[in-house]
């Protein structure tokens, strides 16, 4: 099966970019947009001097559980950069979602709680919310967090967008949000 039907199986239709997109990206970006990819798994990703931002991790079912995307990740980490990635909110009727979450803990991720991503999809054309998981070697902050997801969301999310599409994506000041104190918005929202 093609390294895109394996994603696009996989993937909600709101969160895929389309195939001539990422093609695209593999070809005018190729000195930052990357694929890496077996029978058994589809990894893309952007690398810049500082950063590396997951765009799609994709594990076959039947190789789920042995190592394969703990592998991919070190070699990931070994660049001693900070691993950035957006993942669905954890949605108790699909378990897949609860395992992605449990995983990427596993591998040492953590939510960046100032960090608020919403986008409206143009495939469905409903807004989703996304949370975004980081892993640093450095303790990195969560506003440089921010800032490389901004960077990716205008290099990567939204390149040729309305070619592709036939309209843009939202700007990325109306898709990101920074909250300085989120624990604060927590416990105004609890009120």
């Amino acid at each position: 099966m093609h390294w895109y039907e394996k994603l696009n199986q996989y993937f909600p239709i709101e969160e895929m970019k389309s195939k001539e997109h990422m093609e695209t990206l593999l070809k005018e970006r190729s000195e930052i947009y990357h694929k890496d990819e077996s029978a058994d798994h589809v990894l893309m990703y952007v690398e810049l001097e500082d950063f590396i931002f997951i765009d799609y991790l994709f594990v076959s079912k039947n190789t789920r559980g042995q190592g394969l995307g703990h592998k991919l990740l070190e070699k990931l980490k070994q660049k001693g950069k900070p691993i950035i990635l957006e993942v669905e909110p954890v949605n108790y009727e699909d378990t897949d979602s609860e395992k992605r979450l449990r995983f990427y803990k596993r591998e040492g991720f953590e939510h960046a709680q100032s960090i608020g991503y919403r986008r409206r999809s143009l495939a469905t054309k409903e807004v989703n919310e996304m949370e975004i998981l980081y892993w640093t070697p450095n303790h990195a902050s969560e506003e440089l967090v921010y800032d490389a997801m901004k960077r990716t969301y205008d290099l990567i999310h939204t390149y040729k967008d309305v070619h592709f599409y036939g309209e843009p994506y939202q700007p990325v000041h109306k898709v990101l949000t920074f909250n300085e104190d989120p624990e604060k918005e927590n416990l105004l929202r609890d009120i």
